[in-house]
């Protein structure tokens, strides 16, 4: 059994802005369930959703303040949490990283760096506990600081650093590395300064003992100028140290076979349950109920990094080729414009709805026949796993945890039974058009659409998978 302390800035359902928060929930409750001994410490903030008892567990004295230490636990699990509480920091109403106005707090610099300060006394097993991790796993730039203090360390933990996306690396001034207080040794270009600012991510890129990130391919993507932000050359440097787990989904959450959001249950075996789901999705969205037009669906942000260019410039041809098209999303106001006009322009084949809605989500991913995903990148995805558990057939481009969860639909893969959706490599309208076609040719074939269907709602995306990778990890460092 290891002792693991598990350093995040969110978890479901304490407290959500991403997908971090998801990861963060479900992988500490997956590592104890493998009956490791998990806890995971947070900031206290004031917007925390906690539903058990909270005790005080010590005070400590770090950086000249007087900090406590709270104890309770994750709602429905026995993991055990954690919470920094310093009222002048977290005692603050807006999310963890922004106030009310959306503007990032001043002082996001000091507030993490005290964090990771008080993740490192944890670690060392300073906060009276008599308990003390045999490894911490850290999240995202805002825990990167802990790699690099505990490197100063005598006889620390083994450390884990996760990227769960390259494009937020903690970048402050370069003077705020003496407001924090830092040590000297851990202030130079090897160390913790980027370009004479100061990088919280490089804390944990340079002195981890591993980095992962949440997909293989994505793995290998940041070590290449597209993907890596600055830090490829550092990130291909530690390359022997890097690899990618896939993130799991929530099972229970995401399960055709019970979802309390949709029209009809069904399971692999009763497939064609799955056509009322269907009718009701074309009811809900307004659009003429026709069982054997196509219908293609969308959830996502309206940005450029999930190909919804791609989707505009497409759906005009779309259109003439015989089927429906939903999207519930919300993002770059112009991209919501322009959807919302050819919407007004093709009522009977394209319906959207701006903002985000669970039960409408859920019943989108049964309902639709084919799910897009064209993303340029995506460190992981969600919902390409979500479509292949509801039996619907995901389009998407090769690119990070899209390359690795969907299996392209070839003539080798249908024997095999592992075709699982359509994946295709260039980010274009033309390449995104050829796939829907290819997509429309094997929906034409009933025997072969089903079992597509069939192969994908087979396949394994529990968290108890990925937790045994990670513990795995864990029993290697």
């Amino acid at each position: 059994m290891k002792k693991i302390l598990f350093v995040t800035s969110e978890a479901h359902p304490l407290i959500k802005t991403g997908g971090l928060a998801d990861v963060c929930g479900s992988l500490p409750k997956a590592l104890a369930e493998l009956s490791q001994d998990i806890k995971l410490i947070i900031p206290n903030y004031q917007a925390l959703k906690t539903t058990e008892k909270i005790r005080f567990l010590c005070s400590l004295r770090v950086d000249n303040r007087n900090i406590n230490i709270l104890e309770t636990r994750m709602p429905d699990s026995d993991v055990i949490v954690w919470l920094v509480d310093y009222p002048a920091y977290y005692n603050f109403p807006g999310n963890p990283y922004v106030d009310e106005l959306g503007e990032p707090w001043l002082n996001n610099a000091e507030r993490f760096a005290l964090f990771c300060r008080i993740a490192v006394e944890a670690a060392m097993g300073r906060v009276h506990q008599d308990w003390k991790p045999d490894v911490v796993h850290c999240n995202d730039w805002q825990t990167g600081l802990v790699p690099a203090l505990l490197s100063l360390e005598h006889n620390r933990p083994s450390t884990v650093f996760t990227i769960h996306n390259m494009a937020y690396q903690g970048l402050f001034p370069g003077r705020t590395a003496a407001v924090l207080n830092l040590p000297g040794k851990l202030w130079h270009p090897a160390g913790l300064e980027f370009h004479e600012m100061l990088s919280f991510i490089k804390g944990g890129l340079i002195y981890a003992d591993y980095i992962t990130t949440v997909s293989p391919t994505y793995a290998l993507e940041i070590q290449t100028p597209e993907f890596g932000y600055g830090l490829e050359g550092l990130l291909e440097h530690r390359k022997e140290s890097l690899g990618g787990i896939i993130n799991g989904i929530d099972l229970e959450q995401w399960n055709p076979e019970d979802d309390r959001y949709i029209a009809q249950n069904y399971t692999a075996a009763t497939i064609h349950k799955k056509r009322i789901n269907k009718a009701e999705l074309q009811k809900r969205f307004g659009l003429p109920i026709i069982d054997d037009t196509p219908l293609f669906g969308l959830i996502g942000r309206l940005v450029e990094q999930k190909g919804i260019d791609l989707i505009l410039e497409s759906l005009p041809e779309m259109v003439t080729m015989g089927l429906q098209f939903v999207l519930l999303g919300s993002g770059d106001k112009d991209f919501e414009k322009q959807l919302q006009k050819l919407a007004d322009l093709y009522p009977d084949k394209i319906a959207i709805t701006i903002g985000y809605d669970e039960s409408l989500a859920h019943l989108i991913e049964a309902g639709a026949d084919v799910f897009l995903m064209p993303s340029r990148f995506e460190p992981c995805g969600l919902n390409q796993m979500y479509s292949q558990r509801y039996g619907t057939i995901p389009i998407v481009r090769k690119t990070g945890g899209l390359a690795d969860t969907v299996t392209d639909t070839l003539p080798e893969t249908i024997a095999n039974d592992t075709a699982s959706g359509i994946v295709f490599n260039e980010a274009s309208s033309g390449a995104l058009l050829e796939s829907i076609k290819r997509a429309l040719i094997l929906y034409s074939s009933a025997g072969t659409w089903k079992k597509i269907q069939t192969n994908a709602m087979k396949k394994d995306f529990s968290w108890q998978h990925s937790a045994e990778l990670y513990l795995a990890l864990y029993k290697n460092l």
